[in-house]
């Protein structure tokens, strides 16, 4: 498959270049995620609870997931400068580390997943009758937790050496699996929300093989290599430098869970299991309608990191001209379209036509604000392919622990708004978050990209590559 060159041609052909097979991998990788949710609330006669129910699970699948960007969003952007500097080397000692670490940090998960699985639920809000269908799912779905982080922790360092393509592959394997799979074990084999487990791990389990396949064969330009104990032993600053910067992609997660488990403990309380299940509902909106900015700025962000590398400011600056733009234009398009109409989205969810007098006001107040959500994505990813971890973690912590967490308990119980209150944290959050990040990242780029530092502004080598 062609190999994208960061270093010449258009840039913004570039970024489409990249973003575009990335943008099919994320919604390919959507339906990896939601096609459980839309298949499990349609079993007949229990749908809407068991949907509620594996929301209950979204916080321990979230928390995979911040594990697994900490890793590849932290080493990519760091791999990315060492290949702008032409340090073959070191960007080969930065992948191997992140692909140690994966494997390492899988194991543990998968432990605390099957072991504390029951209190774990019962602490994000669910009853007695959620758990019956909640527990279940989780432990089935925890088996696949290596192989959804090798899949997903090692895309970063496929799409960040050009192989855009590949990148799409790996998610298209694990997608058509998962669609094929899932109606065969839920419905014909009667398997129920154990059906819809079993058939996500089998999928990932299929994405992992491609991409290992991959990355250790002949056609990637730096395959990955199996670190040995001394190697691990030498490689703790660089284990830093990984964490240090993957630490704001896992706090943007574990932030995310932590709303939702908040979200779910107040829903339970002020309105019951049926919003636990609209909230369900309106995550996996959100989820879908996020996927075209996620996949333009994570296709964005392997051209600044190497031009910074490259100290090629021009093209950095117009990348992130570029993706802002980009950004912007898509969210006013989906914006408009979920305002007129939103039970329609709703609908892709749920058959259930008895939650929508509820689900619909939920979901405009919810989606009131999605446009500023384009500056606080813009922001957290020139952070990040900047290097500027800090800033990165900050905001990342001030919009969602800080502005939403507070407003879910505030709303509800201070101001008396109930389920509304829940449900419009998210919208300010947006507003104040997005923007207090967007305007510090215009400031903090100016500046390092006026000057030329003789440095990586936070990345240095501190060890021997491997």
């Amino acid at each position: 498959m062609k190999q994208i060159d960061f270093k010449n041609g258009r840039t913004l052909n570039i970024i489409l270049a990249t973003a575009l097979p990335m943008l099919v991998a994320q919604i390919l990788n959507l339906l990896y995620n939601i096609v459980d949710r839309i298949y499990i609330a349609r079993i007949p006669l229990i749908g809407t609870a068991a949907l509620g129910a594996v929301g209950l699970c979204f916080p321990i699948v979230i928390l995979v997931t911040a594990f697994t960007n900490m890793y590849g969003s932290g080493g990519a952007p760091l791999f990315s400068m060492a290949r702008g500097k032409g340090e073959k080397e070191e960007a080969a000692a930065i992948q191997n580390t992140s692909f140690f670490l994966l494997i390492a940090t899988s194991v543990p998960l998968f432990l605390i997943g099957e072991l504390f699985g029951e209190p774990i639920l019962r602490l994000f809000g669910a009853s007695s009758e959620a758990l019956v269908y909640a527990l279940p799912y989780l432990r089935i779905y925890m088996i696949g937790t290596a192989f959804s982080m090798i899949a997903t922790g090692m895309n970063p360092f496929i799409n960040a050496q050009g192989f855009s393509l590949v990148g799409m592959t790996t998610v298209i394997v694990g997608a058509a699996a998962n669609i094929v799979l899932d109606p065969i074990f839920i419905f014909a084999l009667g398997m129920g929300i154990e059906g819809a487990a079993i058939a996500t791990v089998i999928s990932q389990a299929l994405s992992a093989a491609y991409v290992l396949k991959f990355i250790f064969g002949k056609k990637i330009s730096i395959p990955v290599s199996i670190l040995r104990f001394d190697q691990v032993m030498r490689s703790g600053a660089r284990i830093l430098n990984i964490v240090g910067l993957g630490m704001a992609a896992f706090m943007m997660q574990f932030t995310n869970a932590l709303v939702q488990i908040c979200c779910n403990n107040v829903l339970a309380d002020v309105g019951g299991d049926i919003y636990i299940s609209i909230m369900t509902i309106v995550n996996s909106a959100r989820q879908m309608i996020e996927t075209p900015i996620i996949a333009i700025t994570e296709g964005s962000s392997p051209v600044i990191s190497f031009n910074f590398g490259a100290r090629r400011y021009d093209r950095v600056k117009k990348a992130i001209l570029l993706m802002f733009i980009l950004d912007f234009g898509y969210s006013v398009i989906v914006w408009l379209f979920i305002r007129i109409f939103p039970a329609k989205v709703i609908g892709i969810f749920s058959s259930d036509t008895t939650i929508l007098m509820d689900a619909v006001p939920a979901f405009n107040l919810y989606f009131s604000t999605f446009i500023f959500m384009t500056f606080q994505h813009t922001g957290q990813v020139v952070f990040k392919s900047l290097g500027r971890k800090g800033h990165a973690i900050f905001f990342s912590l001030f919009r969602k622990a800080v502005i939403v967490v507070s407003l879910t308990y505030a709303l509800p119980y201070i101001f008396h708004l109930g389920t509304d209150g829940v449900f419009a944290a998210e919208p300010v959050s947006n507003v104040v978050g997005g923007m207090a990040c967007f305007i510090t990242m215009l400031f903090t780029a100016r500046k390092m990209l006026s000057e030329d530092k003789g440095n990586l502004n936070g990345y240095k080598k501190t060890e021997k590559a491997f």
